[in-house]
């Protein structure tokens, strides 16, 4: 998977994603959840486009992202709002952090670019060990359904005049994951159209299967959204997890 250039169209792309709904989720979870603090870990930032946001709205933000690339872009976001947020090239999986946080979350199925179920399990731990005792620990995660009726075998295209992509999603090697070849088409400074060619893998599991993943990492399941509303069903999309430390 390769981000250069990627990183610096993502925020084009992404533009109607639904940010405020994680945005809600977050404040709504916290104060059902009584969570005294707002020390925030959020793994696989990105751009820092949920960093932002959450910062805006008195969450003290940390990012961490493998992404070297990403993280410039999320940097130059926080100077340019004037804020001071610490961001980090870590993987999720083997993080190295010096201090406990109130809520981490991995967020806008970040999760699914993990490839094994070692790596998810292994992130788990890790995460266990940097969430303070009454913390809340959030992710979300591409359904059974999405991967496997939704994205399976089909093309997506996208042309605003200035950038135009055909997105193919392929059967990966693995159940339950899906290949999406990407071809972008980017016009530059001349009119001339600059071709940009990403791979990038997801994989996902069963609702039960994260659910065992937790409780083996010491975590108890407090609640599960599907679709940013409500219980998870057959056709849910987008599965949420709020978890916490085992009592």
């Amino acid at each position: 998977m390769t981000y250069e250039r990627f990183a610096y169209l993502y925020d084009e792309l992404m533009k109607d994603v639904p940010y405020e709904q994680w945005v809600r989720i977050i404040h709504e979870r916290c104060e059902k959840y009584n969570l005294a603090g707002k020390k925030l870990l959020d793994l696989a930032c990105g751009t820092g486009e949920l960093s932002i946001r959450l910062e805006k709205e008195g969450y003290d933000v940390t990012g961490v992202d493998l992404s070297e690339d990403m993280l410039t872009v999320a940097q130059a976001k926080a100077v340019e709002w004037g804020m001071t947020i610490e961001f980090f090239q870590q993987n999720m999986a083997e993080l190295d952090l010096i201090t406990t946080y109130d809520l981490i979350g991995i967020f806008c199925d970040s999760l699914n670019y993990l490839q094994t179920e070692d790596e998810v399990k292994q992130t788990f731990a890790q995460i266990k060990q940097f969430l303070k005792d009454d913390g809340l620990f959030i992710f979300d995660v591409h359904s059974l359904y999405k991967m496997n009726e939704v994205f399976m075998e089909q093309t997506f295209t996208y042309d605003d005049g200035n950038i135009c992509y055909i997105w193919n999603c392929f059967e990966g090697e693995s159940p339950h994951s899906v290949d999406h070849e990407l071809t972008f088409f980017v016009e530059d400074a001349t009119g001339k159209y600059d071709r940009i060619d990403e791979n990038h893998s997801q994989r996902t599991f069963s609702i039960e299967t994260y659910e065992q993943w937790l409780d083996d990492a010491g975590f108890a399941v407090l609640e599960k959204i599907g679709d940013f509303e409500g219980e998870p069903t057959a056709h849910s999309e987008r599965v949420f997890f709020i978890a916490g430390h085992k009592k």
